[in-house]
């Protein structure tokens, strides 16, 4: 059976268990990954010392034991870190001066599916620019016969104390006050990774569905979309709690809901947790995605730091903070990048940062957005299906040429008192807009039903 190559995306590897991505596929990346990770060292694959991690889907442990077969037989070092959250993998290669690793996981998506994250040295993600097409090319080209006699390795490593003591290390844990917490980890990895961090605090913890169970009996692991997270929101109002936390299936992202039971917007938090940093390290450099609201820029040299813009996806984001040696980088899907840990980012630590900074201010979370919610008006991120996506893109700059015109990421487009940004999606034919205005919630609808009816029309 061929491979298909549909599976192969922009930032992973992902598909439906046994139909698009089974255990022999598993087995065949695992080689080419080796392969790969040897040409970009340029060391051979004998050298290599590579770590494996799988999260809580019913079918991780057979991919991610074929997975380690494939390394293995091509010479491969692995070290097997067994069910992880996937920073976890992450830190592993970080700390550890690996030359790479996979995890086995789909994520947040549904229970169907299975997948793998690859990256090299530094943590840093291959990507469809840089690796993941190669290996489908390998294999597509044919792998031959592994030879017996050059086999690898295998060592089983119990990371957990490591990691939690290099993710407690981002706060001082006397600084943390008792706090209601609701916590929801969606039965994904959350509850064995971030959990014995939180019950070290003075918290008072609701932890709901924090036991991993890739059947998902409740919700999908997904807390972007609105209805996985209905039940946080009423759990938060209902326990009258101080904060909700929740976390997607391979818990390297996490997403907040405030006292009031309102979701926190990943650009608000960005810039929540760039002034929380920005006092302990002044001066430093932070990155935001293209998407995100000017409430971050703006944070961030309030507070003395130097903003960046950048391109969407965690390999561009990985590798711009090694580049500008940044010190923290948020996307406005709730993936926080943290020097500190590999440029790497991680579910854990803005958790920790949050009730941290939380404490020290002595506020409730919606005083805290409060100063953004009344002054940044976004639209959120809206998807249309268009026929030719870099026609409509050069349409919206004919329209709004008087603006000023960027291409850091698809296209943004700036005025004194609101902006927006389109990008076509890696995946599907459809642009993705976000639109802000600085004078308010009815300016903001105006511009963005204008701007949608020129993308729709």
């Amino acid at each position: 059976m061929p491979i298909d190559p549909s599976i192969f995306k922009a930032y992973d590897i992902r598909g439906i268990h046994g139909e698009q991505l089974g255990p022999d596929d598993a087995e065949q990346i695992g080689r080419a990954f080796v392969r790969v990770l040897a040409g970009l060292s340029g060391r051979p694959a004998g050298e290599l010392r590579l770590a494996i991690g799988r999260d809580m889907r019913l079918t991780a442990p057979e991919m991610a034991a074929r997975y380690r077969a494939g390394m293995v037989a091509e010479g491969a070092h692995v070290i097997d870190i067994g069910q992880v959250g996937t920073e976890m993998l992450y830190f592993t290669v970080g700390s550890r001066e690996l030359d790479g690793g996979l995890m086995c996981t789909a994520s947040h998506n549904p229970k169907a599916y299975t997948g793998a994250k690859l990256v090299k040295q530094g943590a840093i993600a291959l990507s469809g620019d840089e690796g993941i097409q190669d290996i489908r090319r390998l294999i597509e080209a044919g792998l031959g016969d592994p030879d017996p006699a050059r086999a690898g390795t295998v060592e089983e490593v119990d990371v957990y104390p490591d990691f939690h003591a290099a993710a407690m290390a981002f706060i001082d844990p006397a600084n943390v006050k008792p706090l209601k917490v609701v916590v929801d980890g969606g039965n994904g990895m959350a509850g064995p990774m971030v959990g014995p961090l939180l019950r070290r605090l003075p918290l008072e913890l609701v932890e709901t569905y924090f036991t991993p169970d890739g059947e998902f009996p409740d919700h999908e692991p997904n807390p972007l979309l609105e209805e996985n997270r209905r039940f946080i929101v009423e759990k938060v109002r209902a326990e009258g709690a101080d904060l909700g936390i929740a976390w997607d299936g391979d818990a390297d992202r996490c997403f907040f809901i405030d006292d009031t039971g309102r979701f926190v917007d990943g650009d608000f938090l960005t810039a929540i947790l760039a002034e929380h940093l920005l006092a302990k390290h002044p001066g430093a450099h932070i990155l935001y995605d293209a998407r995100a609201s000017r409430a971050v820029a703006d944070t961030v040299r309030r507070a003395g730091g130097t903003p960046h813009v950048n391109r969407v996806g965690h390999a561009f984001f990985k590798t711009r903070m090694l580049r500008e040696g940044a010190l923290f980088g948020g996307e406005v899907s709730g993936h926080y990048y943290f020097h500190d840990f590999y440029n790497a980012d991680s579910g854990t630590i803005p958790a920790l940062l949050v009730l941290e900074k939380l404490s020290v201010e002595g506020k409730r979370m919606s005083e805290l957005l409060e100063p953004y919610r009344s002054r940044y008006f976004i639209s959120g991120e809206i998807n249309s299906e268009v026929a030719d996506a870099q026609a409509k893109m050069a349409e919206l700059e004919r329209r709004y040429a008087d603006a000023t015109i960027t291409h850091v990421d698809g296209v943004s487009v700036d005025y004194d008192d609101w902006h927006f940004n389109v990008r076509p999606s890696n995946t599907e034919p459809l642009l993705r807009l976000t639109l802000e205005s600085l004078v308010s919630v009815e300016d903001m609808e105006r511009r963005r039903d204008e701007v949608l009816g020129i993308i729709r029309s």
